[in-house]
């Protein structure tokens, strides 16, 4: 515990800093807003119901009425002595050693840890910011500003919106700056250091009473990154369109990605981004404010696009030649492993074959992975783009305008940071689930790993738990991968993320395939094939790995099926039965496969 002398010289300062009289309460939250950063673990401990630093606060604005240097006279309000007395408590403090930068973020966010094991302790401050490892982990830097994700207080005495005026006045008070953004109704984002988290978290839980606390959890905004002709036929959509004319007519699918490129001649034919339906949905959440339409349909990475020619589209309707189609398949690079070669290949009748799991279903491209260099992102902006899908849904009074979302985009998912599935992406992607609203998300491609060679002879493994955020939604369909024509014969891929939950719940729900899928190339993807001058015009198509690439193909089967069998739009839980109910099984373990590969023509015949 700090002296005495030190939280005297703190307490003076903290009420020298207010601008009008205040209450005992007000010179609390004050202290910690100046000086909670410096607070010592043995300063936050519990003596009863309140931190020890609390009671110093307290005890110290005693003392300092005693000494004359304070006076209570309508509030709490410095006397000419006190105020003599700042300047020199004020140079005292700044003399103060500061703390050195350890992973301590309070006692109430602590991780207690034995020789056997690290149980987390319950805290404001969520697990991945409060050690440096874990700051690493979730993609952020402490010795920078630090993006966070502020979860509100849904009991806040006066409401969510109340919780966030009250966030915003802390927030100016601790930063001196902008306030944070809010986020889908339920959050608030912007950048914050380790200081200036651990100051707004302690001064606001002064009040101790969970209703006149805003902030329940701090998040990082985690990274989020992609979960990177012959699988119509793997899934059956090929006889559903053939039996039951299952071609995606009248549903729209929202894509969450790097952007869907326009002018790829994929998408022109049906008008899948141009038809009236949807040609106002598509948004950027690349800048701050606002989403805008700018961007959107340029897909400067290629990642988005390829995902949703894999749903929908189709050269059917394209009116250039068959000959002038490229197809570029993957092959190992002997000069350079890590950059696989891309060799052109025959596709017999492209214009017929080339298309995707449900060809009329009509997209929307909401981009939120930037372009350029890696394919990463944060939470908040695919936040962002779930909570505008429900605004859309709700300013239409008849039905629907989006009824499936696809989400090959994700980060890690860590057991020790939160209750699985209980993330802020996941909450709002159940939130959106229960709107109404198909959801689709990768399973992740963390299926394999490495072991240390010290400690086994085995190198390289396969690794269960190891489902990504958002798929350990309950509600979400999870998908991981299989092969891309004989799924029977050789299983789940290495690299698909394997079940079950941290919380022991079965994922991923579905597989579908995901190795070497050809679909539209653009952006980074398409530059990497070479070209003619007259081939820059020209329908390019490559072959891509990944959950990313499995994901896409439920999307579009779904699709599929709403198209016939409108009556089930918008009963998510039924749609998921009915997929996983009539999934084929591979023979593998569920935690691998989930209910099996996904089988079009079944789900259609339950129903």
């Amino acid at each position: 515990m700090a002296p005495q002398s030190l939280w005297l010289d703190r307490t003076l300062v903290a009420l020298g800093d207010l601008t009008k009289a205040g209450s005992d309460a007000a010179v609390v939250q004050e202290v910690a807003i100046r000086f909670a950063d410096r607070f010592g673990p043995a300063d936050r401990m519990y003596q009863g119901d309140r931190p020890s630093w609390h009671r110093a606060v307290v005890e110290s604005l005693a003392q300092l009425v005693t000494d004359g240097l304070v006076q209570r006279q309508r509030g709490l309000r410095l006397t000419d002595q006190g105020r003599t007395e700042l300047d020199g408590a004020r140079r005292r403090l700044e003399r103060e050693p500061r703390p050195e930068d350890t992973d301590d973020t309070g006692a109430e966010d602590a991780v207690l840890t034995t020789a056997q094991t690290a149980m987390p302790v319950p805290g404001v401050i969520s697990p991945p910011l409060r050690t440096a490892a874990g700051r690493a982990s979730a993609g952020v830097d402490s010795a920078d500003d630090l993006p966070v994700i502020v979860e509100l207080n849904s009991r806040y005495a006066r409401g969510t919106s109340a919780a966030y005026r009250r966030l915003d006045q802390l927030w100016r008070r601790v930063t001196g700056d902008a306030a944070p953004a809010r986020l889908a109704h339920d959050y608030a984002r912007g950048s914050l250091t380790m200081s200036q988290i651990k100051r707004l978290v302690a001064a606001d839980a002064v009040p101790i009473a969970w209703p006149e606390r805003s902030i329940v959890r701090v998040w990082p905004d985690f990274q989020v990154r992609s979960l990177i002709d012959a699988t119509v036929s793997t899934v059956k959509a090929d006889a559903s369109h053939r039996s039951f004319d299952a071609y995606g007519d009248g549903i729209v699918w929202a894509v969450i990605d790097s952007g869907i490129d326009a002018n790829h001649p994929h998408f022109m034919g049906y008008e899948t981004l141009t038809d009236p339906s949807v040609k106002d949905l598509h948004r950027t959440f690349l800048v701050a404010g606002d989403p805008t339409p700018a961007g959107a349909l340029d897909d400067e990475d290629g990642h988005g696009t390829h995902v949703a020619g894999i749903i929908a589209g189709g050269l059917e309707m394209w009116p250039g030649s068959p000959d002038a189609v490229v197809v570029a398949e993957t092959r190992y690079n002997v000069d350079n492993p890590e950059e696989p070669a891309r060799e052109r290949r025959v596709v017999p009748d492209p214009k017929a074959s080339l298309a995707g799991m449900a060809p009329k279903t009509k997209l929307v491209s909401l981009k939120v992975l930037g372009g350029g260099g890696p394919l990463e992102s944060r939470v908040s902006r695919v936040i962002q783009a779930l909570a505008y899908v429900r605004e859309v849904n709700a300013d239409n009074d008849t039905s629907p305008r989006i009824h499936g979302v696809n989400l090959s985009v994700g980060y890690d998912f860590d057991p020790t940071w939160f209750a699985c599935g209980r993330s802020p992406l996941c909450l709002e992607v159940d939130k959106l689930v229960r709107s109404g609203v198909v959801v689709v998300v990768a399973a992740g491609n963390s299926g394999y790993g490495n072991l240390n060679p010290a400690m086994s002879t085995v190198a390289q493994f396969g690794l269960g738990m190891t489902i990504n955020d958002p798929g350990n939604t309950e509600r979400a369909i999870t998908v991981g991968s299989t092969h891309r024509t004989m799924p029977h014969a050789y299983g789940v891929s290495y690299f698909s993320s394997k079940g079950p939950t941290g919380d022991g719940r079965r994922k991923p729900d579905l597989v579908a395939p995901g190795e070497r899928i050809t679909s539209a190339a653009a952006g980074a993807l398409k530059a990497r094939v070479s070209l003619t001058d007259a081939e820059e015009r020209s329908p390019v198509y490559v072959e891509e790995s990944g959950t990313s690439m499995a994901a896409p193909h439920v999307s579009g089967v779904i699709a599929a099926f709403l198209s016939v069998r409108g009556e089930f739009v918008g009963r998510t839980d039924e749609i998921k039965r009915i997929f996983v109910e009539s999934a084929t099984p591979l023979g593998r373990d569920p935690n691998f496969e989930g209910a099996g590969l996904v089988d079009l023509m079944r789900a259609l015949q339950s129903v």
